[in-house]
């Protein structure tokens, strides 16, 4: 009993030693894991003034960290644990892939972007599968022909997440040659891994790996080919009505319930987990399930948010780290010269292969060389996948360490010299399109017209929708259309939040708030129900303080690459039909919009065009005028006024405003510098090309009027009530002319501009609406160029 004693109170003690040598052991590699973030971190901002993506900087500071000697050593410990971690991650990755990718574009008539892939990838395929066996990357010849297509396949592929994040944070994500870029890689890197998916059902790398000598089973390649079809079938019936009914059960603008969060969550791995039991990868398992998940909705995007906020925060530090101690420095043959003769293989074959395909392919197409050579070299770009499997590989077939780290080393290689080729890019953009503007002078009167509508309330709406009817234009044409509620951020509604720190997003719950959005959504929703030849609606929301509100509506319109902004002016219609005195925090608003818009902008002025209720069922007809003295404003009124023309129940008047020169008076005032008579003849070719395209038919009204001074420009303005409902006028039209001089000695909103000023002063109409319109100004973001910029 005596020497008992000791020894049962010896248990606890290496008990609590083994808890405090666990935890000791899980502080280091926190510790190592918050160096690891910094030192990412610390170095990618040193390297931002080269425009250098993140990965590069991630890739030197994992190699570099994780063959440190005692970091090596802790993760020893942690091995499987660290495997389990970097699989994890993996799968979730590939999963909000698979939900970006769009699968039906097998299916879809090949477009320019799918082609400019499949050239890609074609040359790429041969030229990997021709050449690198002859360099041994798989010393064992057992399985060669096997290793060999997978190794094409990566070769050939493309990090699509890493390509379009890299050409955005380049500027040159909305040009052609971005879009082409974006699209191309998109497909590229779904082709290539929709052949992973598949070629693993006939070559299942681990079982091949732990056997060489292992025969092609047909039995077990039957189970997993029904598995996988299976899974497909049935995650591609159910999981369009599931997220359906949940994204129904929880409209946008509130929280979403947590039992329906809990109900998809477990869906998707349910079928993400299902054909792991027959030995597929879990990777591709889950890469499959994603193609098959709808991407609109919400709980797709919450997913995507979710997933990518986890991966970029905290599962792409681990998985540097890991790939830096699976790159074991120790084992790489630096002397040895087939390790660079590799290198240069790898980098040669990808580069060429991508570049030769797309400039063959740009060739029948149209596209100039130095224009394919950048998409191809851009094609090249590989990412986390590539890396992942490369670390994967090591150790199968005989292949070394010193492999796995040239093709580390090559997935460095193809991000490192993007933005020296962007640059390249920009310019000869540069010498081709200089003066390019998102503007509605500019567009195709034959493409799409994106319209960003903002709203106060749902006092907005029947004007607005009216506006939307005359804008349309013809069905083949179409519009898009953003009708979002400008809502003010008070102190009160900002205690009403629910905010998620984790998607930076805040959901209204104030019911006033909710209320006004309702209405304005269903009066909307009504009138496209019933006009739905060529109009697309969407909504949001902009919800700021009113001196954050116009970042957050230039943010809104680039991302959705809106070219005009319509406005409500700051001065509402009251019941006896005078304007009131308006909201001086929305005029702020409106005048930073005017200041710094990304595109158009237009200001809205409504003296009762939501009450022509007969328009959108073509019932009742509107007259409208188009006043043109001169100007980029005024030219861009006009080209809004050509969509305008088409509507059947518009009947336009192009009124243009011309100085007497048989006035003396007129005559004296007027000196022509060398910029107003370029101006001018800029001018007399926009309205020429108008006039024979709109007024020689006959179903446009055109007057000119010849004045001496501004005396009689205002006498003829203050003659349009009871003959317009609508007046569009450029904001700066008559700017410094003699048609206006002395009209800003009595200006009340100089921001509209001498003739807008006039057309929305408090007295001047109870009836006539009043559009101001100001041309997008060229935006410098691209040393003088803009992101919208045309090059192919």
């Amino acid at each position: 009993m005596a020497f008992g004693l000791p020894m049962k109170s010896m248990e606890p003690t290496i008990c609590g030693d083994k808890l405090g040598n666990l935890i000791m052991e899980v502080a280091k590699n926190f510790v190592v894991y918050i160096g690891m973030v910094l030192a990412c971190n610390g170095l990618h901002f040193l390297l931002k003034p080269y425009k250098q993506p993140r990965i590069t900087s991630d890739i030197i500071v994992g190699l570099l960290v994780g063959n440190i000697g005692f970091v090596r050593e802790l993760f020893e410990k942690f091995n499987l644990t660290l495997g389990f971690i970097i699989d994890f991650g993996m799968t979730c990755y590939m999963f909000t892939l698979g939900i970006e990718m769009d699968p039906h574009a097998l299916f879809a008539k090949p477009n320019r972007y799918t082609k400019t892939a499949l050239a890609g990838i074609i040359c790429s395929f041969i030229m990997g599968g021709l050449v690198t066996p002859m360099f041994r990357y798989f010393p064992d010849e057992n399985k060669l022909l096997e290793f060999t297509l997978a190794f094409s396949t990566m070769i050939s592929s493309t990090d699509s997440p890493l390509l379009t994040r890299l050409i955005t944070h380049l500027k040159i994500g909305k040009s052609d040659i971005g879009k082409l870029i974006i699209g191309a890689g998109m497909h590229t890197d779904f082709v290539c891994c929709l052949m992973l998916s598949i070629g693993y059902i006939v070559v299942p790398m681990p079982a091949y790996c732990q056997n060489l000598l292992g025969r092609f089973e047909i039995k077990k390649t039957v189970n997993v080919v029904f598995a996988v079809v299976v899974q497909v079938g049935f995650t591609a019936m159910v999981s369009p009505m599931l997220l359906k009914w949940v994204s129904n059960e929880n409209p946008e603008g509130r929280p979403m319930k947590g039992p329906h969060l809990v109900l998809s969550i477990a869906f998707m791995v349910l079928m993400c987990a299902s054909t792991t039991m027959y030995n597929y990868n879990p990777i591709l398992s889950a890469f499959l399930v994603g193609l098959c998940v709808p991407r609109e909705g919400r709980v797709s995007r919450w997913f995507i948010t979710r997933i990518n906020y986890m991966l970029t925060t905290i599962f792409f530090p681990i998985f540097f780290l890991w790939m830096g101690y699976e790159s074991n420095f120790r084992q790489f043959e630096l002397h040895h010269p087939a390790t660079w003769v590799r290198l240069s293989v790898v980098l040669v074959v990808a580069v060429a292969g991508k570049v030769v395909g797309v400039v063959v392919y740009g060739a029948m197409s149209g596209v100039h060389w130095p224009e394919s050579v950048a998409i191809g070299m851009l094609l090249v770009t590989k990412g986390h996948l590539q890396i992942y499997l490369a670390m994967k590989v090591i150790g199968c077939g005989g292949v070394t360490t010193s492999t796995g780290i040239v093709l580390v080393l090559g997935t460095f290689l193809t991000a490192l010299p993007a933005s020296r080729i962007v640059a390249s890019i920009i310019r000869r953009a540069k010498k081709r399109a200089p003066t390019h503007r998102l503007a509605l002078q500019m567009l195709d009167p034959s493409s799409e017209l994106r319209i960003l509508l903002c709203v106060q309330g749902p006092q907005n709406a029947p004007a607005s929708i009216n506006l939307v009817e005359i804008t349309k234009g013809t069905a083949d044409t179409g519009i898009v259309v953003y009708v979002t509620d400008m809502i003010e951020l008070t102190a009160e509604l900002s205690d009403s939040l629910e905010r998620d720190e984790a998607l930076q997003t805040a959901t209204v719950k104030d019911r006033a708030v909710m209320e006004r959005r309702d209405q304005v959504t269903n009066s909307f929703q009504a009138y496209v129900a019933d006009n739905d030849d060529g109009i697309t609606l969407k909504r949001t929301m902009t919800l700021s303080t009113i001196t954050n509100m116009p970042q957050d509506i230039f943010i809104l319109a680039e991302d959705l690459m809106i070219a005009l902004i319509i406005l409500p002016f700051h001065r509402s219609q009251r019941e006896d039909k005078r304007l009131d005195s308006g909201n001086p925090g929305f005029r702020y608003m409106n005048r930073k919009v005017l200041r710094s818009a990304p595109c158009s902008v237009g200001i809205l002025v409504d003296r009762g065009l939501g009450s022509f209720e007969g328009i959108t069922r073509c019932e009742a007809t509107i007259n409208v005028a188009v006043i043109f003295i001169g100007g980029k404003d005024d030219r861009e009124a006009l080209a809004y006024a050509s969509r305008v023309a088409q509507h059947s129940q518009v009947k336009l008047t192009v009124l243009r405003f011309l100085v007497d020169n048989s006035v003396e008076s007129a005559a004296l005032y007027r000196i022509i510098s060398p910029e107003q008579e370029k101006e001018m003849q800029l001018d007399d070719e926009c309205f020429t090309h108008f006039y024979e395209r709109h007024v020689i038919g006959g179903r446009i009204s055109y007057m000119e009027k010849h004045f001496a001074n501004a005396a009689e420009t205002f006498s003829t303005l203050r003659s349009f009530e009871g003959q317009y409902s609508l007046v569009i006028v450029g904001r700066e039209g008559g700017m410094n002319s003699v048609l206006t001089r002395g009209m800003n000695d009595w200006q009340q909103c100089p921001e509209l501009g001498p003739i807008g000023d006039v057309l929305s002063g408090t007295d001047f109409s109870m009836t006539v609406s009043v559009l101001i319109i100001q041309q997008h100004r060229l935006r410098g973001e691209i040393d003088g160029l803009d992101e919208d910029f045309s090059i192919i």
